[in-house]
């Protein structure tokens, strides 16, 4: 199956779970990454807002944020994504594909290595860590600067696969939740 094909069949199975469902499932996996140990240890993490047919991550970020953590969110500019200081929800504003975005500061790439966690969204993946994105390749440009996060991709069970195309520049997550 092509990578086209398969976000498409990914794109028809999110259709199929309600808000309720996604909400439940969200919950499900949120509790999950609340459990790791490399979540509590953390003191940086970058996280994402998510688009409605994502795991509902808000309650992570709202998690970090109440217990101090330094919260990194990205932000769409041009073909790159840059992170920025989430400052809680009223700092929040509405960006690039309808996505929420912090108007925190800059965090420069300079300081890329105090990210300890990432959590990182896609349309499936699979044991071996492979990662396949919604094809604008964002996370391929930034993922290759994050030499010192724990990569940590998270998805409902459906999207986790026996295997995802992978190219040899791809880069792997080293833990998937579901």
């Amino acid at each position: 199956m092509t990578k086209r094909e398969l976000r498409q069949q990914i794109r028809t199975q999110k259709r199929r779970l309600s808000a309720v469902e996604m909400a439940v499932l969200s919950e499900d996996i949120c509790s999950k990454v609340l459990a790791l140990a490399s979540w509590q240890e953390a003191g940086t993490l970058l996280l994402y807002y998510p688009l409605p047919d994502e795991v509902d991550v808000r309650m992570l970020i709202k998690d970090a944020f109440e217990r101090g953590k330094r919260v990194l969110l990205p932000v769409v500019k041009g073909n790159e994504l840059e992170l920025h200081l989430y400052e809680g929800e009223a700092s929040l504003k509405e960006g690039a594909f309808g996505i929420m975005e912090p108007t925190g500061p800059l965090f420069a790439p300079k300081h890329y290595d105090e990210i300890e966690l990432a959590v990182i969204p896609g349309m499936a993946f699979d044991s071996a860590g492979h990662r396949l994105g919604r094809g604008k390749g964002y996370y391929d440009r930034l993922l290759p600067n994050l030499k010192a996060a724990k990569l940590i991709g998270i998805c409902f069970s459906f999207q986790f696969l026996d295997e995802v195309p992978a190219e040899a520049h791809d880069i792997s997550v080293c833990k998937v939740i579901s």
